[in-house]
């Protein structure tokens, strides 16, 4: 597929789903009202639905996705994994941990940001600062550093919803597997997505070089233990940032590099913006249906995700396996 059909491809998709998350939900609002509604000038019971409830969440929804996918692709290239997703690294359990601590001290909802990504960010100095230990550290000892913190973590949050009042238990357990009910328009994360993707894109030529391994790349002149690093951070940040807007929603970094890759997007420099849309489209639509399926009742759009993209991936990994199998054979 060329390049500019896929991505135009995928921006058409993503104004679809988003227009599908507007347009969804109990009070019934018709494509020829939304002009005007998000105008502002209609100043009605849909206005106020559209602008004060379903555009922060459709464009939190958008954001955290594109961030989860961004991040995923990042960790894959970091790990040489397809399997990595963001989490892998203990960046989620670090936020998670910092937000059940604010929210057992009943802190707001600004402090529970702010608690989830120093959580996160803590995590990550931690993930970094054992795998690097007195030398150099490889992709192999950061995954094991990152499992193993990552195991730490889900120890403590355990044993924090053990202790936790029954009255706080159904709000940290919503957050704990992805709700972007109370989330409101993602201007910090906005920004971090939009530099994250410039950032990553630019170093999308030396990415492509080191996906053939760190041998080769070093022999081509690209700054191995620089990039690594560099890509780390990123990554971790990305997350940190989704983790922080939506709690735990999986799946979404695992399965769009993967299904881009299957797709033939090879050159980084279109599979990083690439996957930032299919990502947000992904993740706009499973909120939508989770908020509208059991409606007025709400799902976690992490149950959500994973409903769908444990089957997804499974499809896909037996397709790769059945096309290697087909090259082999011809």
């Amino acid at each position: 597929m060329r390049t500019s059909t896929l991505l135009v491809s995928l921006l058409l998709l993503t104004a679809a789903a988003l227009l599908f998350s507007l347009l969804s939900g109990t009070v019934s609002i018709g494509p020829a009202e939304l002009p005007a509604l998000l105008s502002g000038h209609a100043d009605s019971l849909p206005a106020q639905i559209l602008l004060e409830l379903r555009w922060p969440r459709a464009a939190a929804a958008l954001v955290t996705g594109a961030l989860l996918a961004l991040a995923g692709a990042l960790m894959q290239v970091l790990l040489r994994n397809p399997l990595a997703d963001p989490y892998v690294l203990g960046v989620s359990g670090g936020a998670a941990t910092g937000a059940l601590l604010a929210m057992l001290s009943g802190a707001g909802a600004v402090w529970l940001h702010g608690a989830a990504f120093t959580g996160a960010f803590c995590s990550m100095l931690l993930v970094f600062g054992l795998a690097q230990g007195h030398g150099s550290w490889t992709g192999h000892r950061l995954l094991l550093t990152g499992v193993v913190i990552a195991a730490g973590w889900s120890a403590v949050i355990s044993f924090l919803l053990a202790v936790s009042p029954d009255g706080n238990l159904r709000g940290m357990l919503f957050w704990l597997m992805g709700d972007l009910s109370g989330a409101g328009l993602p201007r910090l994360a906005g920004c971090v997505l939009l530099a994250g993707l410039l950032a990553s894109v630019a170093l999308g030529r030396a990415l492509n070089i080191l996906a053939h391994g760190s041998d080769m790349a070093q022999a081509l002149g690209v700054p191995v233990i620089a990039l690594r690093r560099t890509l780390y951070l990123l990554a971790s940040i990305l997350a940190a940032s989704a983790v922080t807007l939506a709690g735990t929603v999986g799946f979404v970094g695992l399965v769009v590099p993967h299904l881009l890759r299957l797709l033939g997007v090879r050159d980084h420099r279109v599979l990083l913006p690439a996957c930032a849309l299919l990502g947000g489209s992904l993740l706009l639509v499973a909120d939508t249906l989770a908020r509208t399926l059991l409606a007025p009742r709400q799902l976690p759009v992490g149950v959500l995700t994973a409903l769908v993209g444990v089957p997804l991936f499974l499809a896909l990994l037996f397709h790769g396996r059945a096309a290697r199998h087909g090259t082999d054979g011809t």
